[in-house]
């Protein structure tokens, strides 16, 4: 469907977890009736009244579920914006301007292995939940935060599994452990979506070339605008051609991008 901008009503907005509020991820739901269709890995841009002059832009937001006209978001709250969006109170307006980008490839039939780092865990809880076959999924997930910090319930009807980044031994153990389901997921001709901060996909992608596995990588990058007008989010092509992540992503097939 074509993207709109409404103005939506708080329902809910509460700090998962028992850390603290900077740092710390948000769940926030809006009552937001009207969307026919959507998909998982497309993203809304979000701007609260709060935002006045100060800050112009909205924040790209990643879409974690849209329901019963009930749209649910998942925000990492690390700057002035999101601050403001975390500060939100039950019956509160904010703007809403979206379904925007691409979004996850979904093959009923076929193996997917989703992949996730952080608050890149968020479109797979919508993922999760519309896919007509949630034992063909598995999740492996790197965080840093407990597990209450983030919306891990959405995913015990499927295959989870969680890895605590303390340190470098930490961090060798999940990609070791990606590489190995990304190398089984390939020689199932299966799928792997992965999400998460610069760093987490450069090594996705370098794995996807090691093992063969088809991989579609979801980009973060820093947005102004969330059309392709701004500019402020490109990134290079397979080609070395600049592409708008916003208009032409988040979502990229592996092979077609550089990260």
């Amino acid at each position: 469907m074509k993207a709109s901008c409404h103005d939506a009503l708080v329902l809910e907005n509460r700090l998962l977890g028992a850390g603290p509020s900077a740092g710390g991820i948000w769940k926030l739901v809006l009552d937001f009736p009207g969307w026919t269709l959507w998909r998982p890995g497309q993203f809304v841009m979000l701007r609260s009244g709060t935002f006045g002059q100060e800050l112009i832009w909205g924040r790209p937001i990643s879409i974690g579920d849209y329901q019963n006209g009930q749209l649910t978001l998942y925000i990492l709250n690390t700057g002035r914006g999101t601050e403001k969006l975390a500060a939100l109170k039950q019956g509160d307006a904010c703007t809403v301007w979206g379904p925007l980008g691409n979004g996850f490839a979904q093959e009923k039939n076929a193996s997917t292995l989703m992949l996730c780092g952080g608050i890149g865990i968020a479109p797979f809880v919508g993922y999760t939940r519309a896919h007509p076959a949630p034992e063909k999924l598995t999740l492996l997930f790197g965080h840093r935060l407990p597990l209450d910090s983030y919306p891990w319930d959405a995913f015990s009807s499927i295959t989870a599994r969680g890895y605590l980044e303390q340190g470098p031994a930490d961090l060798q153990q999940f990609i070791d452990a990606m590489r190995e389901a990304m190398t089984a997921t390939a020689a199932e001709q299966g799928l792997v979506l992965s999400c998460g901060p610069l760093p987490f996909l450069r090594t996705v992608q370098r794995l996807a070339r090691e093992t063969g596995a088809r991989t579609q990588l979801s980009l973060e990058n820093r947005m102004g605008c969330g059309v392709g007008a701004c500019l402020g989010c490109v990134a290079e092509d397979d080609q070395g051609k600049r592409v708008q992540t916003c208009s032409r992503g988040p979502v990229f097939w592996s092979t077609k991008i550089t990260v």
